[in-house]
């Protein structure tokens, strides 16, 4: 019987096989190379902290528990999004007003400053600038109405002005919040009335405001104290005031109230401590600004900083 190599079918095959094999290797390789040097040139990884050098956030050195009204509350660092204090931070609360402020990220998603916006139903509801139906104002005044004295007319307007109406515009807010991961949040409208339709939780409260600040013009807008807005005509002059009785005590910079009878007192609150932003929340509360002043005073002067090496 003839050996296995002495046979004109296979005698071949053991010295092509191996060849073929080491070939198929080989472009692999180059093809993992090639890909390995293009990822490399065209993609950009990103990483919520800096990896080229150490990142900073701070802690509360002295800790102390604050006695406070809220049934939740949080204070945030809005770089690193640490929590440096919480009380219920995860429990669903209406945010009430505090909607507007992610009324104003969606509404820059869709519309520039300066573009014109016409008033369609003029509301009177809640608390109002007064805006009259087919008044035409733009959007940066409407962001100053909506955001200091959290005219609910302001908030309607704009909703209304997006391209399928208020119902769509809605469903672009709860677009947003689950882009930026506020996994316990969902709204009704785009002025905070709709109690049972609105919820959120300190946590994502305090997550949204640190994303809102980001924004040039809403930090421009939630720091002013007052301003004197008008349409587009001149005709309707407004001066609308920051309800914020905090701004501008203790490096305090922002950011938003809301009140509702279920929601209670809600307030938003960012603070320059020591070089970093912070953000505290409080919800549910009774008296929200003298709950507010005592996580300011636990963070004053309170802080050290801790370093996350790459």
């Amino acid at each position: 019987m003839k050996s296995f190599l002495q046979n004109s079918k296979f005698k071949y095959i053991y010295f092509i096989l191996p060849a073929l094999l080491f070939a198929g290797f080989l472009i692999l390789f180059i093809a993992n190379l090639l890909l390995k040097i293009w990822i490399e040139k065209n993609v950009t990884f990103t990483s919520p902290i800096n990896t080229n050098t150490s990142f900073k956030y701070p802690v509360i050195k002295t800790e102390f528990v604050p006695k406070i009204s809220a049934t939740g509350a949080i204070i945030m660092d809005a770089d690193s999004k640490v929590v440096l204090f919480s009380k219920n931070p995860d429990l669903r609360f209406s945010p009430a007003s505090t909607t507007k402020l992610m009324t104003a990220l969606t509404a820059l998603d869709h519309f520039k400053p300066e573009d014109i916006l016409t008033v369609r139903i003029a509301s009177r509801e809640g608390s109002i600038l007064g805006l009259v139906q087919n008044e035409r104002i733009t959007l940066e005044n409407l962001l100053y109405a909506m955001l200091l004295p959290s005219a609910n007319d302001a908030a309607f307007t704009i909703s209304q002005n997006y391209k399928d109406g208020n119902g769509s515009f809605v469903e672009q807010m709860n677009q947003k919040a689950k882009d930026l991961e506020l996994l316990n949040t969902h709204y009704g409208d785009s002025a905070g009335l709709l109690d049972a339709q609105n919820y959120t939780t300190p946590f994502d409260l305090a997550r949204l405001a640190s994303f809102a600040i980001q924004n040039k013009l809403i930090a421009t807008v939630v720091s002013t104290k007052e301003k004197i807005i008008t349409d587009t005509t001149g005709t309707f002059v407004y001066r609308v005031e920051n309800l914020n009785k905090l701004l501008g005590v203790e490096g305090v910079n922002g950011v938003k109230t809301g009140y509702t009878q279920e929601a209670g007192e809600v307030l938003v609150t960012s603070k320059i401590e020591q070089g970093k932003t912070l953000i505290i929340v409080v919800m549910g509360s009774e008296n929200r600004f003298e709950d507010t002043q005592k996580l300011l005073d636990l963070v004053h002067n309170n802080l050290s900083f801790l370093s996350i090496h790459p």
